[in-house]
C-alpha cells in the first residue's frame, strides 16, 4: 500500500482556527470512527487540545464489531479519558454523550460555583477528521437540523455555535486531517472508511486490500455474502466477485472496477456485517 497524502490548504487554516477557538471552550468532543478509532484520531487535535477536558466519541458504532468497540472503550477509560460509543445517524447513544459532557466538565462547574459564577454554560468544541459525523451528532443532540451534513468529506465550513440548552453550547468545526501519514496503513484505513476521497487511491487497489483484511480477520463473511471462495490471490478476487454478482462487460469479461466499487460500498454501508479494521492489539 503506497503512502497517501491529503492536506488541502483549507485544512491548515481550519487547524489554526481551532487553536484560536480553544480560548473559548471548556471541553473537546473528538469524534472518531468506531471501526478505526486509532487511525481516525487526529494527532494534531490531541496535541493542540492537551490540557482541556477530552471526550472521545466512537461514532458509527452500528457498523463496527461490538466486541472491539467495547475493548476500545475500556482502554480509553483506563487511560483517563471519557469515551462513549454512538450511532449518531440513528440517535443511539446520544444521551450518553450528554451525560459524559456533564461528567467531563464537573470540575469546571464546581470551580465556577466556588467563584460565585452561576448559569455559565459549558462550551464544547466538536472536532474530528472529515466525514466522521460531527454535524450529524450535533443535529441528534439538538433534536433538529442545526448543522449542515453530507456524505462526503469537507461539507462543514465556517464557524457554527449551537446552543443545546442553557447549560451547553457546541462549536462545530471543519473536518481536518494531518499533513503526513507516517504509516501507509493509516491512509488505507481512512480511505476504506471514506475519510479520504475515493479519488486519492485507485478503487481496485483499495478494494483488494480491504478484501484481504476481511478474509483474514472475519473468515466466512465474504463467502456468506457473495457465495465465493475466500483467500483467493489478489488478481483473482475481484474477477470472482464480478462473476458472483454478474458484473460483466460485453463479451462476458469480468468488470472488476464495478466489483471493487460494490465491495467498498457493501463494507461502508454495513452490508458485510459489523466489521472493525483495528483492535487495541493491532490488526
Amino acid at each position: 500500500m503506497k503512502q497517501l497524502q491529503w492536506y488541502p490548504g483549507h485544512m491548515a487554516k481550519a487547524l489554526r482556527q481551532i487553536k484560536e477557538d480553544l480560548k473559548l471552550i471548556d471541553l473537546v468532543v473528538e469524534l472518531v470512527d468506531a471501526r478505526v478509532p486509532l487511525a481516525s484520531s487526529n494527532p494534531d487535535i490531541r496535541q493542540l487540545t492537551n490540557g482541556k477536558a477530552h471526550l472521545c466519541v466512537l461514532n458509527k458504532a452500528d457498523l463496527a464489531d461490538p466486541d472491539r468497540t467495547d475493548e476500545f472503550l475500556r482502554s480509553f477509560r483506563e487511560q483517563g479519558m471519557y469515551a462513549v460509543a454512538v450511532d449518531a445517524r440513528e440517535k443511539k447513544g446520544v444521551t450518553a454523550v450528554r451525560s459524559a459532557v456533564q461528567d467531563a466538565c464537573r470540575e469546571k462547574r464546581e470551580r465556577d460555583a466556588r467563584r460565585g459564577i452561576k448559569n455559565r454554560p459549558v462550551r464544547a468544541l466538536v472536532a474530528g477528521i472529515p466525514n466522521i459525523g460531527k454535524s450529524t451528532l450535533i443535529n441528534s443532540l439538538a433534536g433538529k437540523k442545526s448543522a449542515k451534513t453530507g456524505n462526503k468529506p469537507g461539507v462543514t465550513k465556517g464557524k457554527q455555535w449551537i446552543r443545546l440548552s442553557k447549560g451547553l453550547e457546541l462549536l462545530d468545526s471543519p473536518g481536518i486531517l494531518w499533513p503526513k501519514f507516517e504509516d501507509a496503513r493509516v491512509g488505507f484505513l481512512l480511505a476504506a472508511t471514506l475519510s479520504i476521497r475515493d479519488e486519492i487511491l485507485p478503487t481496485e487497489e483499495l478494494a483488494l486490500e480491504l478484501y484481504q483484511e476481511i478474509a483474514a480477520h472475519y473468515p466466512g463473511r465474504i463467502r456468506e455474502k457473495y457465495g465465493m471462495e475466500e483467500g483467493l490471490p489478489a488478481e483473482e478476487a475481484l474477477q470472482a466477485l464480478a462473476q458472483a454478482r454478474n458484473l460483466l462487460k460485453k463479451g462476458g469479461e469480468s468488470d472488476t472496477m464495478r466489483a471493487a466499487a460494490l465491495f467498498l460500498d457493501d463494507f461502508r454501508s454495513g452490508k458485510l456485517g459489523r466489521i472493525s479494521l483495528e483492535s487495541m492489539a493491532g490488526v
